[in-house]
């Protein structure tokens, strides 16, 4: 039988809205989109470059808690709504994806909250000694 489980990282939004940050399913974990929000305090700085950053280190917690890390990451989307903004984040992504080069999407689209200004998800395949 296929493991499923929810990982949650304690945002207000996942209760708020009923999702979990990231789900594994077997092999695969699959990582909600994510935002610059410190879940610990729900705040998020006005900074796009400090908000990617932010969505990396709480995709990182969902994916060590999944038994993964980035680079199990084969996919991964980048969501924003000012085209302007993607490029100031470039060297934050390739320090974690660089040497991974998963598929990469980027699309420009309004975000829930007016203060997000980057949103990142991630799929990883988890290796075969993280498998339950």
């Amino acid at each position: 039988m296929t493991e499923r489980r929810a990982i949650l990282s304690g945002s207000t939004f996942e209760e708020q809205i009923g999702y979990a940050r990231a789900v594994v399913d077997g092999d695969w974990v699959h990582v909600s989109g994510t935002t610059g929000f410190d879940y610990t305090t729900m705040t998020i700085s006005d900074d796009v470059v400090e908000q990617a950053e932010q969505c990396l280190r709480n995709i990182g917690a969902a994916l060590a808690e999944a038994g993964c890390t980035f680079a199990d990451v084969v996919r991964v989307r980048y969501l924003l709504p000012d085209r302007e903004d993607f490029e100031p984040c470039w060297p934050v992504l390739r320090r974690r994806f660089g040497d991974v080069r998963p598929a990469a999407t980027m699309l420009m689209c309004g975000l829930a909250d007016p203060r997000m200004k980057i949103e990142i998800e991630v799929y990883a395949r988890r290796p075969a000694a993280g498998r339950a």
